[in-house]
């Protein structure tokens, strides 16, 4: 169960100082006595929102949830974007986890081995990092990981990146050191091998960050490199839905939310902000003719749509924090489901595939091993999910069908003589977030220059140190203390901390912090460029 928690008073007392408005308010009976009871509007039903509308409406407060419309629909094979990027939940992911629990629902496989291929055929299989005995980190992930073709030499080289992950230890320092590289001069500069970079670390950015090395942050790939893979052994280790996200889980628990009073408002579009002249605080939001009042408003979108809002938004138009958001950058994603005419043998259900083309990285998985429904299935259900796509969006339905399965028989010959009997095509331009070099700068935080306005997403900044689903759910929980910290009612969320440093990484970041201290000290220290 999720417990409560109070954050320092001093902590409090700053996100308290300046707030001041309060919007029209409903009234409930409570023991006899009328109390006011505040309402808080969240924009976006994917992890963030509706993280931060679960805790909201357990506390209390009037709850609504704006939909934008962006569901592909109740009927179609796939459902939403919310089932896809990183697919699979990973072992660090501890609040989604917790969050499941609480709702008392099984929605999860046991967990699973998975492969990364590329155009050569099997180039490596992950175990059960947790079936194994535990070494430090990374020599558990070194050892224990299946390499077909990359000769120990190769393998080494990776060793010397690990001074960089120490170095990194996600404050706004660490970002703004690495996030102006690529991730490609990254691993140049720490000595990694051609193969190294070409055969693994370069397919993983491709399906981990959506794009290739050459245009991801260096700061976003050691992030991404040690919550996944770096920071404990069994990190790697990944269950998945026996369904897709929307029904296994985010039905289940948006059901829960409607008992607790939270509403849900589908096809709203958020075309402007109503604000109080007298105390800067956000009064409406404007969903076209609607205008919906609100005392707290959390904007849990992604970054396409909120550029799009901000666009048509007089209000935001005027803050730069907001217009900086229109530098940042997005990732075309598309999406197959194919049914197959007779049952392939599929050694892993999880894949990760790269250097079928230069710019896209692509991910297939095995659904009759993965979705309650396809068990027992005679014939073969294959999910494929490609990242950068934007080569991919304007090709007709049955040429991407012929180009997946052609894809699909460089990794497992047996594709060769299946044959499409039933296919799913699902476009998503500009869905997935894009850490491309020098994209920190531009990114929000959790506060605003509204007082009464907070952000959660995938691509808010936060100091908690997870990604993708688990970085959203959490985003949008402390999302929900901010609003609990405003309006001064309720309880804290917990939020479950990344699992601690193992000893000895956090003896060297000690060492490493000391020693950058003592080099800011001396003369000329910042003349030259870090």
């Amino acid at each position: 169960m999720l417990a409560c928690w109070r954050v320092t008073p001093s902590l409090s007392n700053e996100y308290r100082r300046g707030f001041c408005c309060r919007a029209e308010d409903q009234q409930t009976v409570s023991n006899g006595l009328v109390r006011n009871k505040k309402k808080v509007l969240v924009v976006g039903s994917g992890w963030a929102g509706l993280g931060a509308a679960h805790h909201l409406s357990k506390q209390g407060f009037d709850v609504t949830v704006l939909e934008g419309g962006y569901d592909s629909g109740p009927n179609r094979l796939i459902s939403s974007p919310d089932d896809f990027g990183i697919r699979g939940l990973w072992y660090p992911y501890r609040n989604i986890f917790n969050l499941v629990d609480e709702l008392g629902i099984k929605p999860f496989t046991n967990w699973m081995k998975s492969a990364q291929y590329s155009g050569e055929g099997l180039e490596v299989e992950f175990p059960i990092f947790q079936d194994l005995p535990q070494w430090p980190t990374p020599f558990g992930t070194l050892f224990y990981t299946e390499f077909t073709r990359l000769p120990w030499v190769d393998r080494l080289t990776s060793l010397s990146l690990m001074a960089a992950v120490v170095d990194f230890d996600n404050t706004d320092t660490s970002w703004r050191k690495y996030d102006t590289i690529t991730a490609r001069e990254l691993f140049r500069q720490f000595g990694c091998s051609e193969r190294l970079y070409e055969d693994v670390f370069n397919p993983l950015l491709q399906v981990g960050l959506f794009a290739p090395a050459e245009r991801c942050s260096a700061a976003a790939t050691l992030g991404i490199l040690y919550y996944y893979i770096l920071a404990h052994q069994k990190d790697f280790d990944l269950v998945w839905c026996r369904g897709t996200v929307k029904k296994k889980i985010f039905e289940p628990w948006m059901e829960s939310m409607r008992n607790q009073g939270c509403k849900f408002l589908e096809g709203r579009r958020v075309t402007d902000i109503f604000v109080n002249r007298e105390n800067g605080c956000i009064s409406e939001v404007i969903c076209g003719k609607e205008s919906l009042k609100a005392d707290a408003v959390i904007l849990a979108v992604g970054i396409s749509t909120l550029q799009e809002i901000i666009q048509n938004s007089a209000t935001l138009c005027t803050r730069e924090e907001f217009l900086k958001v229109m530098n940042l950058a997005t990732v075309d994603l598309l999406t197959a489901k194919l049914k197959l005419d007779r049952k392939v043998k599929i050694p892993n259900a999880s894949n990760a595939c790269s250097g079928f083309n230069d710019s896209i990285g692509w991910t297939f998985f095995d659904l009759n091993s993965i979705y309650d429904e396809h068990k027992d299935d005679p014939v073969t259900f294959v999910q494929a999910d490609f990242f950068h796509a934007n080569e991919l969006l304007p090709l007709k339905d049955d040429d991407v069908a012929a180009k997946v399965v052609s894809y699909l028989s460089r990794c497992v010959k047996d594709f060769e003589n299946a044959t499409v009997i039933d296919k799913e095509i699902e476009r998503f331009p500009k869905s997935l977030t894009h850490f491309f070099p020098g994209s920190y700068k531009y990114a929000m935080r959790g506060s605003t220059s509204f007082p009464n306005l907070f952000m959660a997403g995938d691509w808010i900044i936060t100091r908690h140190g997870s990604w993708s689903q688990e970085k959203a759910f959490v985003t949008g929980l402390e999302a929900a203390n901010r609003v609990v910290d405003y309006l001064e009612e309720g309880s804290f969320a917990r939020i479950i901390p990344v699992e601690e440093d193992e000893p000895h990484i956090q003896a060297l970041r000690s060492l490493n912090r000391n020693l950058n201290d003592i080099i800011a000290q001396l003369p000329w220290s910042n003349y030259f460029i870090r």
